[in-house]
């Protein structure tokens, strides 16, 4: 089957420079980006509910943009104002760099590691350098972080939901004639089904990103055709690319 037009569950990449442009341009396809899954911040009322006391905390852990849009969203809410004391731990520099939106990023202590993972070396220094602090991680009702990674650190933690992953469902008008959908998390899986109980693949090819989404395309009876990262693949793009390579 010929592909002509693919479904990216990501949001648009922004600015003119993305791969996923220029394999469209190259095979002429067509990259439809819509999300099956978005971000809801839970309001205070709720977050009250998990007997977490934001002021009690002297540092924060950030995975993600959507950690830090929510941390500062509740700290409004519940009307704590963010000491300029406060230590941030990012697990990205990428991550870091988006406290500007908040904070004056060059005046306070903004530490970050390298792989983007709570297990990085250079982000496990910086904890353990700064182990007498009060640590809030702000989380999903839907994460992966272990427990145990704190526990090797030594450090007084707690993890608060912020903010829930919830399906991103689709209108009654809204066609759904793709010939390929590209995942990113299980949880996408999960929202394409909602979204359509009958849904079957037949000739569609599914692509995913990382074990655990491959294990939920396989859980939910599909079949999985493309799948990254790969000693071929290591990356969702060069994956898409391959296929297309192949079955054009």
């Amino acid at each position: 089957m010929k592909i002509r037009k693919i479904l990216i569950s990501q949001p648009k990449p922004t600015g003119d420079k993305s791969p996923y442009f220029d394999i469209a341009k190259k095979y002429g396809v067509e990259m439809v980006f819509r999300p099956f899954i978005k971000v809801q911040g839970i309001d205070a009322k709720e977050f009250r509910q998990q007997k977490i006391a934001i002021p009690d905390y002297t540092a924060v852990i950030f995975t993600s943009k959507h950690a830090i849009d929510n941390y500062f969203r509740l700290c409004e809410e519940t009307r704590f104002n963010v000491p300029d004391t406060m230590k941030y731990f990012c697990t990205t520099e990428q991550i870091s760099l988006y406290l500007q939106k908040y904070i004056q990023y060059r005046k306070r202590k903004i530490f970050f590691g390298k792989s983007g993972k709570l297990d990085d070396s250079q982000l496990h220094a910086y904890i353990n350098k700064h182990n007498k602090e009060r640590f809030l991680l702000p989380i999903s009702d839907v994460h992966k972080e272990s427990e145990s990674i704190f526990d090797n650190y030594k450090i007084n933690y707690s993890k608060a939901i912020m903010y829930r992953t919830v399906s991103n469902d689709f209108g009654p008008d809204e066609p759904f004639d793709y010939d390929m959908l590209i995942f990113f998390s299980p949880a996408g899986i999960e929202s394409l089904l909602k979204n359509f109980p009958d849904f079957n693949q037949n000739e569609i090819a599914i692509g995913c990103l990382g074990a655990s989404t491959a294990k939920a395309v396989t859980d939910a009876g599909l079949r999985l055709d493309i799948s990254a990262p790969s000693a071929q693949s290591p990356s969702m793009t060069s994956a898409i690319e391959e296929y297309l390579k192949k079955n054009q």
